[in-house]
């Protein structure tokens, strides 16, 4: 009888459990990989921001007059503007992406 017991124990509870723990320990994996994924993505989009800001400076500083200064400062809005749109989508992308590794670890998906 005591065999029956802990054998329906260990079926019952102890294993599911086991399995849900690695579950979630390979979950916490994805997510630990997916968040340093996401920090160089940010440090990647901010060293290229930083890039275009300074090559639109050094363009100003060589300007001849304040209307080529205005069209610099345009142009690198406008384009700073379209750069964070894109980078905003990629960071969506990779966002979306970790969440379904994330959900697919718990899931037991590999």
């Amino acid at each position: 009888m005591t065999d029956k017991i802990r054998d329906a124990f260990n079926e019952k509870v102890a294993e599911p459990a086991k399995k849900a723990g690695e579950a979630l320990r390979d979950a916490g994996g994805k997510m630990a990989e997916s968040g340093s994924a996401v920090g160089i993505k940010m440090l990647d989009q901010a060293e290229a921001n930083a890039r275009e800001a300074f090559a639109a400076m050094r363009a100003a500083a060589g300007a001849k007059d304040l209307s080529e200064v205005m069209k610099i400062q345009g142009d690198f809005l406008r384009d700073q503007g379209q750069r964070s749109m894109s980078q905003a989508r990629e960071m969506g992308e990779v966002i979306l992406q970790f969440g379904r590794e994330a959900v697919g670890a718990v899931r037991g998906e590999k």
